[in-house]
């Protein structure tokens, strides 16, 4: 806050930066998921599958640990990913309990297309800004999510998802 503003003193919305966090994360979020749409997938999709392809083998409740996602949300998740044809269940190889989940032929097939479009929207967004100003940008950000209690990579939303096809 500036020396000029005392606490308490009336801001408008356009200079809180609570505000500006949250009308450009509204916005990001739903031209995101518009973008998204013609694949066939919301970005909690595209999310998991990113998580996915790095953990391939995991198993459902590691997946839900790392992510910081209910069990039975992460079996909604899985569930619907599964029925789309893009993650399939095998029984893990040393725990029959559990079952390891893999990406499909056409997960690995759509990711690409999908980070095209996160990188051209993302670029989109940030068209005014510099190199710099990003990377800056970025790290501001990562400190104020890390502040906030936000794991790295882990998006609230996904965590919050159940079985909907558009987040």
């Amino acid at each position: 806050m500036s020396d000029d503003l005392a606490p308490g003193t009336d801001r408008p919305l356009a200079g809180r930066a609570n505000f500006l966090l949250s009308q450009l994360g509204f916005h990001t979020a739903q031209t995101f998921a518009t973008r998204l749409a013609p694949l066939g997938i919301g970005p909690n999709h595209f999310g998991l599958l990113m998580h996915l392809e790095r953990g391939e083998g995991s198993t459902q409740q590691q997946l839900a640990d790392v992510l910081g996602i209910h069990r039975k949300v992460m079996v909604g998740l899985l569930d619907d990913l599964q029925h789309r044809g893009l993650v399939e269940r095998r029984r893990h190889p040393t725990d029959r309990r559990a079952h390891a989940i893999h990406l499909t032929d056409a997960a690995r097939a759509l990711l690409p297309r999908a980070r095209r479009i996160a990188d051209q929207h993302e670029d989109e967004i940030l068209t005014p800004l510099d190199a710099n100003e990003r990377g800056h940008l970025i790290a501001v950000l990562q400190r104020l999510a890390e502040h906030t209690g936000h794991p790295a990579g882990v998006h609230p939303g996904l965590q919050n998802s159940a079985r909907s096809t558009t987040q």
